[in-house]
């Protein structure tokens, strides 16, 4: 008889909302220790970036030891095509990547910020795990959609994200108007995110665009000491003077 081999865990392993390179903050003011030791005793890694993910690794040895040296760990990336085009269509075939699994070692996989598969890259990774047999164990940390909705006051029980909305000013504008006659009309919360640079230009095209009594929400840095949780109606928003801070991305949230 041949000998057989079970295949290891993947671990979804968030990581923190500071991109996991700001050495200020306090990593278990987010992420709790259990999440911590197991990303500790992981030596084989799919990640997005390798520079961050070897940040993030060292604050966890920090904390609780790493299981080896980092420059004696497997971390491989995935393709860049990945990050631009997103591999939640089912085009990229992650099996190969996943082959420390199939021999019987643990693997974590890890994204740049908050969950990975959410809002970010691997998707493929974990539908791959699940096609080859390998189980699949998310753990506890921050996931930004799902805080800023909790955050937002706007209805919880029904809600869709809808990722990034057109950069061009005019579709965005038409984009804009299809979510909000939908969250208006059937009372699904809609959420979409921006990049840092354009979260200026995505808040002006909010407040042309929305009808005035149409709640807004944005939220950005959440967990992290510069958090900021802003909701109100578009008449509201008007008033205010903008805090929106445009050196991390924003989770926008619109709703009755």
């Amino acid at each position: 008889m041949e000998a057989t081999t079970t295949p290891g865990t993947l671990y979804l392993v968030p990581a923190p909302l500071d991109f996991g390179c700001d050495d200020s903050t306090d990593l278990q003011a987010s992420l709790p220790l259990g999440t911590l030791q197991t990303a500790a005793s992981l030596r084989h890694w799919v990640c997005e970036n390798a520079k961050s993910a070897r940040a993030y690794l060292k604050r966890i040895h920090e904390i609780t030891p790493l299981c080896c040296s980092i420059q004696d760990m497997q971390l491989v990336e995935l393709p860049r095509e990945v990050h631009k085009k997103g591999d939640h269509h089912g085009n990229f075939d992650a099996r190969g990547l996943l082959q420390p699994a199939l021999d019987g070692y643990a693997m974590g996989l890890i994204s740049e910020a908050g969950m990975p598969a959410v809002a970010d890259p691997g998707s493929s990774v974990v539908r791959a795990a699940h096609d080859l047999g390998i189980r699949v164990a998310p753990l506890v940390g921050p996931v930004s959609l799902l805080l800023a909705l909790a955050a937002s006051g706007l209805n919880g029980q029904s809600f869709a994200f809808v990722g990034y909305l057109p950069q061009d000013p005019s579709e965005r504008a038409t984009r804009i108007r299809e979510l909000e006659a939908l969250a208006l009309r059937s009372g699904q919360t809609q959420l979409f995110i921006e990049t840092p640079y354009r979260n200026q230009a995505m808040l002006q095209s909010l407040l042309q665009t929305l009808q005035h009594n149409t709640r807004l929400a944005i939220g950005s840095g959440l967990t992290l000491p510069r958090a900021q949780l802003v909701s109100d109606s578009i008449k509201g928003w008007k008033k205010k003077t903008s805090p929106l801070n445009n050196s991390t991305p924003a989770v926008f949230v619109i709703g009755r």
